[in-house]
């Protein structure tokens, strides 16, 4: 399990307006049923028909099937303003769960262990207020359930699709549940908040032989781990210190017996980085170092570099809305964490691109419920209470903003 420095706040559901209070068992009723129907990248069909049945129901307007399962719904207050859109991403990991709670995924190898589940329930309970106060606000909201978070990406395509125009939106936030604070914090900040997330492929060609005759080969192994060795020093001897990034390789194969002199290696790995330009120098530095490498040993290489998501870049003044907003919902100032950086990546980071917006960390951990397990781990789970809190805070962005 994790282990917080921040010291938990306490948490209080009854301070939440009596509206969004009463809504909180529903809240939880949603997510515990989106949660034992877990379903992968762009396969999220029984999780986009509950989201659109409910959507129907409250007679709020949407439109389905885009990027394959994504869903927008626009709930317009009938007066003229700005256009706030919120992001919830929907899908599930191929992980096989091992906490015992009547909840439990019922899909085998499949399971809700990043809290998806929770954004989902969070955006419902937003948009069920939001069509019931319209007064409340003007202008509209927008509200994007994403499929494919985890991989390939379900934003870029439901961006190419129009999700954010007609009505157009100002700005855009959204937030992740996140074991990494306790209950009764959010973590917001300004600038960048998660990383840029990348990865190579590259095999390593060298001449095969037997292994009590090296002389008469180019053992691959010898030169990938070399490279492996050499890969360190771009972070710490090419990256600015005051700058973070991180080169990982992950995975690193070769061989098929233990007299045999390997004729080629593959490596693959991770490249993680927030300032956006980094983004150029980065896959340059690594190739001029497979290749040097490779080349003072005579060995021959292919390098494949992909490009996944882009950092996670937050914009000054919507970070500042929801930090004003958080504070009224949390105890300050420890509730509020602006320290709240990580490595992980997230493609609401193509959101970000398009226009100014904010994503946030809402704390989800609680020790004393044994509710603290990290995000993709087996026995991932979460505070429920952070549900309500979540619609509370969306709710306060879309009435300070929509004016």
């Amino acid at each position: 399990m994790i282990a917080s420095s921040i010291t938990p706040t306490s948490v209080n559901l009854s301070q939440l307006r009596p509206a969004i209070y009463e809504l909180q068992p529903q809240l939880v009723e949603w997510r515990r049923r989106l949660h034992q129907q877990p379903e992968l990248a762009f396969k999220e069909k029984l999780t986009a028909e509950f989201v659109s049945q409910k959507l129907r129901e409250w007679g709020i307007d949407h439109e389905t099937g885009i990027a394959n399962t994504g869903i927008v719904a626009t709930i317009d207050s009938g007066k003229p303003g700005q256009v706030l859109a919120i992001r919830a991403d929907m899908d599930a990991l191929p992980i096989q769960e091992e906490n015992e709670v009547p909840y439990k995924s019922q899909h085998d190898g499949r399971m809700h262990a990043c809290g998806h589940d929770g954004h989902t329930a969070i955006a419902l309970g937003t948009a069920y207020y939001l069509s019931q106060h319209r007064q409340d606000f003007a202008g509209a909201v927008k509200i994007i359930f994403q499929p494919a978070e985890e991989g390939p990406g379900g934003a870029k395509p439901m961006i190419e699709a129009g999700v954010l125009k007609n009505p157009d939106a100002d700005a855009i936030i959204g937030l992740h549940l996140w074991n990494n604070l306790p209950l009764g914090t959010v973590g917001v900040r300004t600038g960048a908040l998660m990383a840029a997330t990348e990865c190579f492929y590259c095999t390593i060609q060298g001449k095969g032989g037997h292994g009590a005759m090296p002389h008469q080969t180019v053992d691959s192994i010898l030169v990938a781990s070399q490279v492996v060795n050499a890969l360190q020093t771009i972070v710490a001897r090419n990256v600015n210190p005051l700058e973070s990034a991180v080169v990982t390789v992950g995975k690193f194969q070769a061989g098929t017996a233990l007299n045999v002199i390997a004729d080629s290696a593959q490596l693959s790995g991770t490249v993680r980085y927030f300032n956006p330009a980094l983004g150029e120098y980065l896959p340059q530095r690594l190739e001029q170092i497979i290749a040097g490498v490779c080349n003072s040993h005579g060995a021959t290489y292919e390098l494949k570099y992909v490009r996944l998501y882009p950092p996670v870049i937050n914009d000054a003044a919507i970070a500042e809305l929801v930090r004003f907003v958080a504070a009224s919902v949390v105890e300050t100032p420890a509730g509020i964490v602006p320290e709240c950086q990580t490595m992980g990546g997230e493609d609401m980071s193509f959101f970000l691109q398009e226009l100014p917006g904010c994503y946030f960390f809402l704390g989800s951990a609680n020790l004393s419920k044994n509710l603290a397990y990290p995000h993709h781990h087996p026995r991932f789970d979460f505070d429920e209470a952070a549900l309500g809190m979540g619609v509370e805070i969306f709710v306060r962005c879309v009435e300070k903003f929509c004016i």
